[in-house]
């Protein structure tokens, strides 16, 4: 789980430092700040995947057994603060603990300069110094890596071009042979694969009423492909199938008899929902019932990601319907170890979060003279604990008290 990031110069995200639980809310109004925090995580999934700095920010067209990487909005034009022009550089720091040894925990940093599409620094700890990079003194192209875990008076040294971050390298086929294969290279190799396990959650409305183009799949796509082949594969456990059908439930507790597929000509499955009776495939169903049951079905995927990010978690649900949602972000994030990053502009959605969960839901607002954006936990609000409880969260929202305090 990350427990820390501090990102600075990243888009309108000067200087951004917290503290992070397993589910994380963010609060405000439009062009705040809160997606560019999210693009910020994609970016640690690009460093995960072993993408270059250009295809992590610019895209990467997808091939015969890789899918395609969207990057970043605004693309590398866009990733650096406003006003840093071709200098400027971004930097990412990232406290964690490795998945299946929280006790292990690590920490990875590094600078980039995004119109160079070049690294500038990087390091990863775990405890001790595992490895450290910085430009090479004999070619401006390459980064000097020094490797402090393979043991010796000195750590071993090798040159590699500042194209593409060092921790990338872990992710492919066994880069690191011989003196390098060590522990601290597992560890690596385990940062890599836990900042790259990151899925997008922004359902597609006319992807969620396709048929699935995949009979076995293993998680859902960005926008939802292949969302009826996982309800197919959640369907095949009666014990999985009966706790989704009991979210589902929670939307429509009147009505939902049972949950399943339906098959096309060559048996390509379809969701459907069985009511009075009546099989009702997705074609049919309403936006919000849909998209309920696409988040919902994001939690009890064969494969689970590490890290889940969901823009504006609260879209075509009504509000009678959005405690069913929170409970369901908390509860699962923690049955499924996945940590949770959504957006909300949802009153009703923070009126059910408990006083604890306040810790973790951020608010961020943005200098209008500036351009920079700033994100900080409800806690931290001035005069919160003076406001919360005494006025209702849709009237702090509605007359804008929580960015005027800022």
């Amino acid at each position: 789980m990350i427990d820390r990031i501090v990102i600075k110069n990243f888009k309108s995200l000067r200087n951004v430092d917290l503290k992070l639980g397993r589910m994380n809310l963010f609060i405000g109004t439009n062009a705040s700040g809160k997606s560019n925090f999210l693009e910020a995580i994609r970016v640690l999934q690009g460093i995960g995947n072993g993408f270059t700095i250009n295809e992590i920010l610019g895209g990467k067209p997808g091939t015969d057994t890789t899918e395609r990487w969207h990057g970043i909005r605004g693309g590398i034009s866009h990733a650096c603060f406003a006003g840093d022009g071709e200098t400027g550089e971004v930097s990412l720091e990232v406290h964690g603990r490795l998945e299946g040894d929280p006790e292990r925990s690590w920490e990875y940093s590094i600078t980039f300069l995004p119109a160079a599409g070049a690294v500038a620094r990087e390091r990863l700890k775990a405890g001790a110094m595992i490895y450290d990079a910085e430009p090479s003194a004999s070619d401006a192209a390459d980064l000097r890596v020094r490797h402090h875990y393979a043991g010796g008076a000195e750590p071993l040294s090798k040159d590699m071009k500042r194209e593409q971050p060092v921790l990338g390298t872990f992710a492919g086929p066994r880069f690191f042979q011989g003196p390098f294969d060590t522990e601290g290279a597992d560890i690596a190799r385990r940062v890599a694969a836990q900042l790259a396990n990151t899925q997008r959650v922004e359902p597609s409305l006319a992807t969620l009423r396709q048929y699935s183009s995949v009979h076995d799949v293993g998680r859902m796509g960005d926008h939802g492909e292949d969302f009826a082949g996982i309800v197919k594969a959640i369907c095949q456990d009666e014990k999985t199938k009966d706790a989704y059908l009991s979210w589902i439930r929670e939307l429509h507790p009147e009505h939902v008899e049972d949950v399943g597929t339906l098959s096309g000509a060559i048996g390509e499955p379809l969701f459907m929902l069985r009511e009075n009776g009546r099989q009702i495939p997705a074609a049919v169903l309403s936006d919000g019932t849909l998209r309920f049951a696409a988040i919902a079905a994001a939690f009890f995927q064969p494969v689970m990601p590490h890290v889940m990010a969901i823009e504006e978690i609260e879209n075509g649900i009504h509000a009678n319907r959005l405690r069913s949602l929170v409970d369901l972000l908390r509860s699962q994030a923690e049955y499924q170890n996945t940590q949770v990053f959504a957006t909300t502009h949802s009153p009703t959605v923070i009126e059910w979060l408990d006083e604890s969960e306040h810790r973790t839901t951020f608010l961020a607002a943005r200098d209008e003279s500036t351009g920079a954006s700033t994100i900080r936990p409800l806690v931290d609000v001035p005069h919160y604990k003076e406001v919360v409880g005494t006025c209702p969260w849709s009237d702090l929202l509605v007359e804008g008290w929580l960015e005027t305090v800022l």
